[in-house]
């Protein structure tokens, strides 16, 4: 019987880190966790509204663009900061939206006697994350492009960041086929077993107008 398990945290404490950095009681622990989601659902909620849609443009200038990889959050006593990895960060970079932000959030979680501080940290390589990669994926399988030729193109992608191996995996009706139906593509190495390599995944959804697809993506970025 196979055994699986989230590679992320598998490989916890190891040479995956922790995305929260606070202490609390443990009666108070659960409030805290749901702080830290409302969060980031306040903060992707908000780039997504504020997306302009255009389908005519490169990755690198479309408002779909605006992925975030992962929301740091570290308390302190009277201080929230929050860091937001974000692979293009064209969108937060105009006058006002920093403020904005903060405003939505503070509504979302009361926090009166906090300060939340709201920090902006460009990705240096995109094409090494697998969230952009889906994200890229899902922005042409909503122009109607074959998903073979989608998966090939992202795995194009990755021959701009120094990377071991990739692993794409999509599900669902694919090409508008009644029964569902998984496809998979894969380059390079990829030791899921090893706990030492330093493997990066995401699991993303896509609506289509024949369903919901999955798409899960591994990168093998390097070993210790």
């Amino acid at each position: 019987m196979g055994q699986k398990i989230n590679p992320l945290g598998f490989r916890l404490g190891t040479t995956q880190n922790h995305h929260s950095f606070w202490f609390a009681q443990p009666k108070n622990y659960s409030e805290g966790l749901q702080e830290d989601k409302k969060i980031r659902n306040c903060i992707k909620n908000y780039i997504q509204k504020n997306r302009k849609k255009s389908s005519n443009r490169k990755i690198e200038s479309d408002s779909s663009s605006e992925v975030i990889t992962h929301i740091e959050i570290q308390k302190e006593i009277d201080t929230i900061h929050v860091i937001i990895h974000i692979g293009f960060p064209n969108l937060l970079k105009k006058k006002g939206t920093i403020e904005e932000l903060e405003k939505d959030i503070q509504k979302e979680v009361n926090s009166v006697n906090q300060r939340l501080n709201i920090a902006i940290e460009k990705v240096k390589e995109p094409y090494r994350q697998p969230t952009i990669l889906a994200e890229y994926i899902a922005f042409q399988l909503k122009n109607r492009v074959s998903f073979r030729k989608a998966m090939k193109k992202a795995i194009e992608l990755t021959k701009k960041a120094d990377i071991k191996g990739v692993k794409i995996k999509i599900a669902g009706r694919l090409g508008g086929k009644e029964i569902a139906r998984a496809e998979c593509i894969k380059k390079g190495r990829l030791p899921l077993q090893t706990i030492r390599a330093k493997i990066d995944y995401c699991c993303y959804p896509i609506r289509t107008i024949y369903g919901v697809l999955g798409v899960k993506i591994w990168i093998f970025v390097e070993e210790e």
